[in-house]
């Protein structure tokens, strides 16, 4: 079972060695990444939402103004004025609507108690709580739960999608969850796997397994099947 109590699903392609070896092969390239780029559970939090729809280097320069407004804090948030929010994290985009899910993400923070209280749930309660919120899907709060709280969930995004599909593991159009369920039976409940796997996926998609990919160089190159691929 997995740690939302689901049962686990291996996918056809993948497989333990695999994945250890494409974690190997990407850390090799890439190097350590170290992520979530952020100083407390509550900025991953924050950069969850902030990163919906946008790039991470307007997703700093939003974090950078809230904190300069000593504004990076959930009773800060709910207590300014929505204009003012909404100025702050004007950088990464489509601000109105990521003020008010930052408010009701916030909302939900300070009901559960913090951080330390929202830790006290399971993980699948966790989820859930997250899941809960208007402007959360399963994305943010996977980014959540793996990276503000530690536990073992797998982030599935377009970057996990775009270069498992090409390596031939998956089909591409999985739901969400049946793919998120495929990758953690295979890595089990190894957080460290888990978070790097997926910031190496994320690095990985942004510099050569773009939708027109940079093939020359990659380190999976003998592994894809789909060497010189036309862009998705």
């Amino acid at each position: 079972m997995t740690a939302r109590g689901r049962p686990k699903k291996r996918g056809g392609g993948l497989s333990g060695g695999r994945f250890h070896h494409l974690l190997a092969s990407l850390r090799g390239h890439h190097g350590p990444q170290h992520w979530w780029p952020a100083e407390t559970p509550f900025e991953v939090m924050v950069g969850a939402v902030l990163t919906q729809n946008t790039a991470w280097t307007n997703v700093e320069r939003a974090i950078a103004n809230l904190r300069a407004r000593r504004l990076l804090d959930a009773e800060a948030i709910l207590a300014v004025p929505a204009e003012e929010l909404a100025d702050a994290i004007r950088p990464s985009g489509y601000f109105n609507i990521k003020a008010q899910r930052l408010r009701n993400l916030c909302a939900a923070y300070v009901e559960e108690g913090g951080h330390s209280g929202l830790a006290r749930l399971d993980t699948a309660a966790l989820r859930d709580r997250l899941l809960a919120v208007n402007g959360v899907g399963p994305e943010t709060a996977d980014d959540i739960v793996l990276y503000a709280f530690s536990r073992p969930v797998f982030v599935i995004d377009a970057y996990t999608r775009r270069i498992l599909s090409r390596l031939g593991w998956i089909g591409g159009d999985e739901p969400y969850d049946e793919l998120q369920g495929m990758v953690e039976s295979v890595l089990t409940d190894d957080v460290g796997a888990l978070n790097e796997l997926h910031a190496l996926f994320v690095a990985h998609g942004k510099e050569i397994c773009r939708p027109r990919p940079r093939c020359e160089g990659c380190p999976l190159h003998t592994d894809c099947p789909q060497l010189g691929a036309e862009p998705y």
